[in-house]
């Protein structure tokens, strides 16, 4: 249908009226609302994320396609809630404590909710606890942690032991990511999953909430 890869290249170009423009369009067409969320505002997401793995868009680039995408998402919602569309997975995630960096996490959360996850967003200098609180109570599959400085990482491994303590290291997944991080960290300090770049980052998180 002509119209969802129209939706899909605009998410692609960032440009937001246009996006929900042509999703009220597609309503009006009787569209499914769950079909112009995958075929249409995923699909251009997903084709972003690729990209900017490739080193084809930069952070930029995928910054403004994630706003053009959740203005059509938004529009989207209750209809989605209707046609009762669960999200593929609930997952939380935050900058750890001690740094307050967040473009690194917010571009991570719009790729994850690309994907059609869930997020709940604990912003920066997260507490440890504060990560394994919330999983428990908002019944997240995958607890999502960010750093950017060698630093705070370590706050990483309190995370881990945290959901030990709590005795839900078995139901949690959890992720790592950031500059100084790396694949050999993430194995020593227990976590389940390291990823390089926030499109990695959404789909590993959509394969641990299967």
């Amino acid at each position: 249908m002509s119209i969802l890869i129209e939706i899909s290249e605009n998410v692609q170009n960032g440009r937001m009226k246009a996006v929900k423009e042509l999703v009220n369009t597609a309503l009006e067409q009787n569209v499914p609302a769950v079909e112009i969320l995958n075929k249409g505002l995923s699909e251009g997401m997903n084709l972003i994320g690729e990209k900017f793995k490739t080193g084809e868009v930069y952070v930029p680039e995928v910054l403004v396609a994630a706003r053009a995408m959740n203005a059509g998402v938004q529009i989207l919602k209750p209809l989605l809630t209707e046609e009762g569309t669960s999200a593929k997975g609930k997952v939380c995630l935050g900058t750890v404590q001690g740094d307050m960096h967040d473009i690194g996490k917010n571009l991570v959360k719009m790729m994850m909710e690309g994907k059609g996850l869930e997020v709940v967003d604990l912003g920066t200098d997260v507490a440890p606890e504060t990560f394994v609180q919330t999983a428990i109570e908002q019944n997240c599959q995958v607890i999502c942690c960010s750093a950017l400085l060698t630093t705070t990482m370590e706050a990483m491994a309190e995370v881990v032991k945290q959901a030990e303590d709590a005795g839900v290291r078995n139901k949690v997944k959890i992720m790592v990511g950031g500059a100084p991080l790396s694949a050999e960290y993430c194995q020593k300090i227990g976590a389940d999953c390291y990823c390089a770049d926030a499109a990695s980052a959404a789909d590993s998180a959509v394969e641990l909430c299967k």
